[in-house]
């Protein structure tokens, strides 16, 4: 039964932030034709959709697997077995959210995509209410972590390889 939830919530997750968010944007846009779209922005829209994936995935596999655990916190609640050991190599040296710092490059390839300053607007309000959860999820790994997490935040930004605060 474990196993079962598990599938669900990736499954859940990524319709979220593969289908659903590109979703609103298109109809926040009012549904513009999709097909009508230069080849500059259907390859700028191309690279960031698969770099996006490609991070994000990378980053889900990685911490199943070294992490004992799962990403399925949602603002404060346990949803599945958080992770065992705090991730600070593989795609998380890159990274403190490298799965939401993909999500948010791949839902940026459909602000390019569709080119609307709707897109941008859902796309704004999704990166800020992401903003929120980590912050929520951030206060839950100084508990869990301390130090160890402190140092890791000193090394490594929140969403860039780097961080502002040094």
């Amino acid at each position: 039964m474990r196993k079962f939830v598990e599938v669900v919530g990736y499954a859940l997750g990524g319709l979220m932030f593969v289908v659903l968010i590109p979703a609103v944007m298109w109809l926040a846009s009012l549904m513009p034709d999709i097909c009508e779209v230069g080849v500059g922005r259907i390859v700028a829209a191309a690279v960031l959709a698969v770099v996006g994936l490609s991070l994000s995935v990378w980053s889900i596999v990685y911490m199943r697997h070294k992490g004992d655990g799962n990403p399925m916190d949602a603002f404060g609640h346990e949803v599945a077995p958080r992770t065992k050991h705090l991730m600070t190599d593989g795609p998380y040296r890159l990274s403190r959210n490298p799965m939401l710092t993909g999500s948010f490059i791949y839902n940026a390839s459909a602000c390019v995509w569709l080119w609307t300053w709707q897109s941008l607007v859902v796309f704004v309000v999704f990166v800020v209410i992401m903003l929120v959860q980590v912050m929520t999820e951030e206060k839950r790994l100084r508990r869990d972590f301390g130090d160890e997490y402190e140092d890791y935040c000193r090394r490594t930004g929140r969403f860039l390889p780097f961080s502002f605060k040094k």
